[in-house]
């Protein structure tokens, strides 16, 4: 079991570090006294007032402040995950000491456990926490809109609730992500979308959502493929997206895996499905954005994020 930090090493670090990795940046600095966007909430003019040489912080737009655990606690109550002081103390712990960050919301992500999840509501992504999510990931919301939804998610199992980005596919279940949590609604399955043109000669293959996001982004200035598109959702849909094409007469297909086992294992899997179609050529896109991971992981670095 993880150990948190305590009070006293906690407090040490500098909010202006903390603010800087939420992606929270200042919008004016004077002397010791830095104002930013307050990370809870939407607004134009910046009333989160920092005091640098102090180390404490005021929101002017709701009347509280206080130090670095209340800052962080405020923090993980707007993005909807346990936000005691213990959980704020493990969250600074974790972020600046090179731990990857697992929220305390004790949602399950495997497969066998996403019937616990249940979607209690799905609207416009409105809430500054999903929206600062998605620009760390180099993903305006502009882009993302189309294709994400914020959802209320409640585990049936725990009696906890969260909201998150939520991914529609093509049974109606949700991919379910935010900045602490990434897990699935049953049912399972893939999400085809269909390109700007008819019967189009080209299909692309993505593993997630994200990379398909930074796909068009780096591709396309945000606008969906001409050709047509399937995201696997997970690589255990792997089998599932083969009736898509099958017969169609796709004259292209692009694949574009992880740079990982797996993902190398799905690109040979699909290569050898692909050569079952009369004149369909595989075009592996993965090498556009070796040595990273992913297509996220390449944009992310290529925007300093």
């Amino acid at each position: 079991m993880e150990i948190a930090m305590n009070h006293e090493q906690a407090k040490n670090i500098h909010l202006s570090e903390i603010l800087d990795k939420i992606n929270c940046k200042p919008a004016r600095t004077s002397g010791n006294d830095v104002y930013y966007l307050a990370p809870w909430r939407n607004e134009r003019t910046a009333s989160l007032h920092v005091n640098t040489h102090k180390n404490v912080w005021f929101d002017h737009g709701i009347g509280e402040g206080g130090g670095v655990i209340k800052f962080v606690c405020k923090y993980l109550e707007s993005s909807g995950v346990d936000h005691t002081e213990a959980d704020a103390r493990r969250w600074v712990k974790n972020m600046f000491e090179g731990i990857i960050f697992i929220a305390p919301v004790k949602l399950p992500a495997t497969s066998t456990d996403d019937r616990k999840l249940i979607i209690t509501h799905v609207q416009d992504i409105e809430r500054p926490a999903l929206i600062q999510y998605l620009e760390s990931r180099g993903i305006p919301l502009s882009v993302a809109k189309p294709y994400l939804k914020e959802v209320y998610v409640h585990n049936k199992e725990s009696k906890k609730s969260i909201f998150a980005l939520g991914f529609k596919n093509d049974k109606s279940g949700y991919e379910i992500r935010n900045a602490f949590f990434k897990g699935s609604a049953k049912p399972k399955y893939l999400t085809f979308i269909r390109g700007l043109i008819p019967k189009p000669e080209g299909i692309h293959i993505f593993e997630g959502w994200p990379d398909y996001l930074t796909a068009i982004i780096r591709k396309r200035n945000g606008q969906r493929f001409k050709d047509d598109t399937i995201v696997l959702n997970s690589l255990s849909n792997l089998k599932k997206a083969t009736p898509y094409i099958k017969g169609y007469g796709y004259r292209i297909a692009y694949t574009w895996m992880h740079n990982d086992e797996p993902g190398k294992a799905a690109t040979t899997s699909l290569d050898n499905f692909f050569k079952t179609e009369e004149n369909l050529l595989h075009k592996p896109m993965n090498k556009e954005y070796a040595p990273y991971k992913d297509m996220n992981a390449f944009h992310m670095v290529k925007l300093g994020l």
